[in-house]
Formats: structure tokens, C-alpha cells, sequence
């Protein structure tokens, strides 16, 4: 089942397209990575997955219903971002016993736990936190509502290395517990990988890929060697990422389409085939150039 379908979304700010004829599904019961680039658009279909906002053209349909202003998606989608407006006149603890009012598959039992576990002050008020306790905070909000569909936009802006992992443990625990539709938009790919069960990347507000997150690690292969055995076994392949090693020597990263033929040819030739992270793999792909932050170097 689809819990949300996206066809030809587009979103305009002015002259700017925050999302460009986007097109895409999200099934039930998955934990989905939307990666890629400030400004390529995450924030936003975020907001329009919520009902926060309106498209400008385009369908787009959560739970089978159209989002904006929807009190159906409302009661079924809770969205933690970093600009979340919390009441100022309760504690922390009060804030919590008003969110069981109003998620129904609400975990006391939980969110009191987590708040006991990352040290809270129960008579503290949300704005007196720091940049990471904020944050904190949001994401025992995010788990412990278990809403069917959860919603995590960077989640972890300002939390250290430590708390970090503690809360994708949490997740994933919860998760497994409790299965429901998560969305997380995150730069720490590296982090998440082995949280995720599809990634969806997006580049420039389109799709750029949407596959599992499996298939993801395997989509791309390194080529290293000396440049013109390079140069020759990359004729006519998708070429993702290409930079120079020393004196003529070249690494290429190709789309993976090597049959085992090709491979065992290719490293007797001399070519050395390395896996590409998924993390390089999302910043190759994003890249406005093939060779990144040394073409500004090659000039001529």
C-alpha cells in the first residue's frame, strides 16, 4: 500500500522551483532516506507531505487523501524539524503530557524514559535549550507519538556524535517494535544508511533515484588505473565522477554494469574495481560537475 504518491509536484517561491515536476511513491511500513543537497527541495516536500503547505501544481496524495489543511493527515503525521514552535508557558514535562492528548497511539512509558535518559530538567521550557536538546527533545516527540507516518527532517542539527547514534538506535527499535512510515531527510548518509530501507535522492527539486537502499551501495563502481587503460575501458559508460592520482593515474566512478566477465578483463588489464560508498554515491550524483571541486582548478 502507498501511503504517499506524488505525481508531477511542483512548488514555486517567486522565480525560484523549490520542487520540480517531482514524482514518486513512499509504501507502507519502510524507513526512507530523502538525501541530497541544501536547497534541492527536502524541506519543502516535506512540508507538503504534512499539509504544512500547498503545491503549486502537480497531485500528491497521503493516506489516500489530499494533504493541505487535511485533519485526517494531521492526526496521522507528525513532523519534527528545527523550527518547531512549541508552547512557552509549559515545562518540558507538560509539553509531553499535552502531546499523549493529542497523538492517539501516544508512549508515555517511552517518552518518559528517553526523557529520563537524556538527563531533561522536567520543569525546563523548550526556548531555554540548547541548539542539541532541542533537537533531542523533538526526536522523543517524533517516537514516541508512533504516528503511521513520521517525519524527520534533519533531525539531528546541533546533538554530538554520541546522542546521535543513541537516537538512531532508539529509532530503529521502535521501528521494529512498532512498524510505521518513516521519512528521514539527513546529510549524515554515512550515519543512516544501515537504518534505511529505500532511498530516495533528489537533485535540483526532481528524483533523481528512488530504489532500494540495498541497490543503492551497488549502483556505482570505482575504476583506478593508469589514465589511457582507464580511458579506454570507460568508452561508452555513464560516467558519475572522474579525478586525476598522481602522475597518470585516474579514478572514474561508472554506473555498475560490469558483468563478471567484464570485471575479471578489466583487472587484467591492470584496473583496479572498488566499491563506492553510498555517502560518495549521493555526492557524485549531486555534483554539479563531473570532477567537483577540482574543476574549479582545471582551467584549460
Amino acid at each position: 500500500m502507498s501511503v504517499i504518491e506524488c505525481k508531477e509536484i511542483t512548488k514555486i517561491y517567486g522565480r525560484t522551483k523549490a520542487l520540480n515536476n517531482l514524482t514518486f511513491k513512499i509504501e507502507e511500513n519502510k524507513i526512507t532516506g530523502l538525501i541530497g543537497r541544501n536547497g534541492t527541495g527536502k524541506t519543502t516536500l516535506l512540508k507538503i507531505i504534512a499539509g504544512y503547505m500547498k503545491e503549486t501544481s502537480g497531485e500528491i496524495e497521503v493516506f489516500s487523501e489530499k494533504p493541505f489543511n487535511n485533519l485526517t493527515v494531521s492526526a496521522n503525521v507528525i513532523f519534527i524539524h528545527d523550527q518547531m514552535n512549541l508552547p512557552t508557558a509549559l515545562n518540558l514535562k507538560e509539553i509531553l503530557a499535552a502531546a499523549a492528548s493529542f497523538y492517539e497511539n501516544w508512549d508515555a512509558v517511552l517518552a518518559n524514559r528517553l526523557f529520563d535518559y537524556f538527563s531533561f530538567n522536567p520543569s525546563q521550557h523548550y526556548e531555554g535549550l540548547s541548539k542539541g536538546m532541542k533537537s533531542t527533545f523533538n526526536t522523543i516527540l517524533g517516537l514516541s507519538a508512533r504516528c503511521p507516518l513520521t517525519l524527520f527532517d534533519e533531525p539531528t542539527t546541533g546533538m554530538d556524535e554520541a546522542v546521535r547514534n543513541d537516537f538512531y538506535r532508539a529509532l530503529l527499535k521502535d521501528y521494529l517494535s512498532y512498524p510505521r512510515t518513516i521519512i528521514i531527510s539527513s546529510h549524515h548518509l554515512n550515519e543512516i544508511e544501515n537504518l534505511l530501507e529505500d532511498i530516495l535522492l533528489m537533485k535540483d527539486g526532481k528524483e533523481y533515484l528512488h530504489l532500494p537502499a540495498a541497490d543503492f551501495k551497488e549502483w556505482a563502481i570505482g575504476i583506478q588505473g593508469k589514465t589511457a587503460i582507464v580511458n579506454d575501458w570507460i568508452k561508452n559508460r555513464e560516467i558519475i565522477h572522474t579525478k586525476n592520482i598522481g602522475f597518470d593515474q585516474t579514478y572514474v566512478a561508472v554506473r555498475n554494469n560490469f558483468s563478471e566477465e567484464e570485471s575479471q578483463k578489466a583487472r587484467t588489464a591492470g584496473i583496479d574495481l572498488t566499491p563506492v560508498t553510498s555517502n560518495d554515491l549521493c555526492v557524485y550524483l549531486t555534483s554539479k560537475t563531473e570532477g567537483g571541486i577540482d574543476d574549479v582548478f582545471n582551467q584549460g
